[in-house]
């Protein structure tokens, strides 16, 4: 199962950052990313230490990443020189059975909602028009990816960010989709488990900084 929430996750992950869909590789699926800090990135839904090393050394340009669904600390004895398993990049894989729950916005803010090129975003605005929270959500047909849910730093603990997740989930159901996927960070998994969602493997990313 693993394998292909994987390769769900990259696919949607490309489609709502705007970037050329996933390549296939010999070891996985390669993302064309052309951001200074991540110049390129190499994913393999079944890692083992050969693929890894492979894949490694197919790679000459600094800031290129490789990220495998096992614990950061499994993935660093495979690494050659120039490369570190990142435990503040690395994240975890989680998933969920969709459902619709009619979320109501926090008193004093309201919410939008746009779709374009298949990726649905979500603004929450506060009384004074000001952004709130965000998130956004690439249509995968029966399967979505959620994506760059942020609650701003002075409207944290209001549960915007829950609201923007059930929102998400809402129109997800309404496209006709099951499944939602999603990569996390640390704080980002302790919401998204109150909401029912469930950690399926770690992210670990192996970044080249020779």
């Amino acid at each position: 199962m693993i394998p292909e929430l994987i390769r769900t996750w990259v696919t949607g992950w490309a489609a709502s950052r705007r970037t050329p869909p996933p390549a296939e590789t010999p070891w996985g699926l390669a993302l064309d990313i052309g951001n200074p800090r991540q110049v390129a990135r190499h994913v393999l839904p079944e890692p083992d230490e050969l693929a890894v090393r492979a894949t490694a050394d197919s790679v000459t340009v600094p800031h290129t990443w490789i990220t495998l669904p096992v614990e950061p600390a499994e993935a660093a004895p495979w690494l050659p020189r120039g490369w570190v398993a990142d435990e503040e990049e690395s994240g975890h894989l989680m998933a969920t059975d969709l459902r619709v729950t009619n979320p109501t916005a926090p008193g004093g803010y309201t919410a939008s909602t746009q779709v374009h090129y298949g990726v649905v975003y979500v603004r929450v605005d506060d009384a004074t028009g000001a952004q709130a929270a965000t998130g956004q959500m690439a249509l995968l047909g029966e399967a979505v990816v959620l994506d760059r849910v942020v609650t701003e730093e002075a409207h944290r603990r209001r549960g915007l960010g829950s609201f923007v997740m059930r929102t998400l989930a809402d129109r997800a159901v309404s496209e006709g989709a099951t499944l939602g996927v999603l990569g996390a960070t640390d704080d980002g998994r302790a919401l998204y488990e109150t909401l029912g969602w469930k950690r399926y493997a770690a992210l670990a990313d192996c970044i080249y900084r020779p």
